[in-house]
């Protein structure tokens, strides 16, 4: 398989394995934040508005908006690269995202005004029900930059980014109806699954529509393949059937009480999660407001594209889930497997299929990105609870992905296979991205495509 790392600026990757990524990455975060020459030098943007239009986004997409976490990922991608593009069309040094926007752009234009527009445009536009919320966040921002020419132009520089997202985003397969799961129930095929509280009706196949959408930077959802689930007969299903079901389940599980909490911690929206975290780097990085856009813009790109290739392959693949595996493993051929009629998991199982899991390919996503930008073994990670739990930290991308992968299999909500495979999915997702786009105008810091 050709290594695809292959060198970064004249650096030379050994191996293309894990340590070669490893060793990539730790390359990488040596020149990650070294922003080119800008165009149009002045006194230092303040680099705080990219953190709170990101804390206002999450609040917009994913608590008033409700948007599940694949779909909470998709959004903040198309808001963090028009935010990128609107920065650099007027801090120079990089490429924009979606092409030069056509909008001349004086000396000293404001890019704190330009950066707050694109992400106030494309909230309100995909959001209107938070319009008012939103208006006044933007007039907040407005009021705290000198009026004038600077500020004038870089709200029109702002406006040209949103715009120039929502053109490309049009008809791009969301919420698309005619996406519907008809595979007939089978053993190792994935049906709908009992909810938390019976006697509520199982639901169906929950975003499937989100496999089919067009990415942000990959060419397809299906560019990267996957190997598939294990075969229902094989050694390895039945040892990862058997880790579920002494693990995940919701009574006399093997689970210590620190699994389980560790568990519970990872059962919440890892897209809030994760954006919580990026802010705490940002800023205590002391990030430009040119590397910060381009921080978001990469890490949500790339878990927005992820989310999209991860849904199609549930589609494709549409594995059963280890509640159906368990309660039906008499019909799975495996004499290694024992049913349990009466086994459930921990938490209630999400309405699609399990492999691979959505929240590992978003983990791996994340834990890539960040290992470019500051190396894998110094990610430096706060992650905070959803609940009454203390927040756990991260030093590296190995922990957070090894956490997470035996977090969902301890809440009974995937086999081994499904979080390997999805983490190595996102990893992959991100790479891509890094070698594709949010590049210098001159040359490649992410090595070469």
């Amino acid at each position: 398989m050709q290594c695809p790392y292959p060198g970064v600026d004249g650096m030379r990757v050994k191996s293309c394995g894990r340590s070669g990524v490893v060793l990539l990455a730790m390359a990488l975060s040596l020149t990650a934040f070294a922003v080119p020459a800008q165009a149009h030098r002045g006194p230092a943007a303040d680099p705080t508005v990219i953190t709170r239009w990101d804390d206002i986004a999450v609040r917009t997409i994913a608590l008033e908006g409700g948007k599940p976490p694949p779909v909470a990922a998709l959004y903040l991608g198309f808001m963090s690269a028009a935010v990128y593009d609107a920065v650099v069309s007027i801090e120079g040094g990089y490429a924009p995202y979606g092409g030069r926007l056509g909008v001349r752009v004086r000396r000293h234009a404001s890019s704190p005004a330009a950066a707050a527009t694109a992400a106030y445009r494309i909230l309100s536009f995909y959001f209107p029900a938070s319009a008012v919320a939103l208006a006044s966040d933007y007039q907040t921002e407005l009021a705290a930059i000198p009026d004038g020419r600077a500020k004038d132009v870089g709200i029109a520089v702002g406006d040209a980014a949103a715009a120039r997202i929502e053109r490309l985003r049009k008809d791009d397969g969301r919420d698309d109806p005619s996406v519907v799961y008809t595979r007939a129930p089978a053993p190792g095929v994935w049906r709908p699954t009992p909810p938390p509280a019976p006697p509520a009706p199982p639901s169906p196949f929950v975003l499937a529509w989100l496999g089919f959408v067009r990415p942000l930077v990959l060419n397809s959802p299906t560019q990267i393949p996957l190997p598939g689930p294990d075969a229902l007969t094989s050694r390895r299903y039945a040892r990862d059937f058997q880790e579920v079901k002494d693990f995940g389940s919701a009574t006399g599980s093997a689970r210590t009480p620190e699994q389980t909490a560790t568990a519970l911690f990872w059962n919440a929206s890892v897209v809030v999660q994760y954006q919580t975290g990026f802010r705490d780097l940002a800023l205590g990085n002391g990030l430009d407001i040119v590397s910060s856009a381009r921080l978001f813009a990469v890490l949500n790109a790339a878990t927005a594209d992820a989310g999209i290739a991860c849904w199609r392959a549930k589609y494709d693949f549409a594995f059963w889930r280890p509640i159906t595996a368990i309660q039906l493993a008499d019909t799975d051929g495996n004499p290694a497997t024992a049913p349990d009629k009466t086994w459930t998991p921990l938490v209630g199982t999400p309405a699609y299929p399990d492999y691979p899991s959505g929240h590992a390919c978003l983990t791996g996503a994340t834990s890539a990105g960040l290992s470019a930008f500051f190396g894998a073994h110094h990610i430096d990670l706060n992650v905070p609870s959803l609940a009454a739990t203390p927040a756990r930290h991260f030093d590296t991308a190995r922990a957070l992905n090894e956490e997470t992968m035996n977090a969902r299999i301890w809440l009974g909500l995937h086999f081994r296979r499904a979080m390997t495979d999805g983490n190595r999915l996102g990893q992959d997702v991100t790479s891509y991205v890094l070698r594709n786009a949010f590049q210098p105008v001159w040359g490649r810091d992410w090595g070469h495509g």
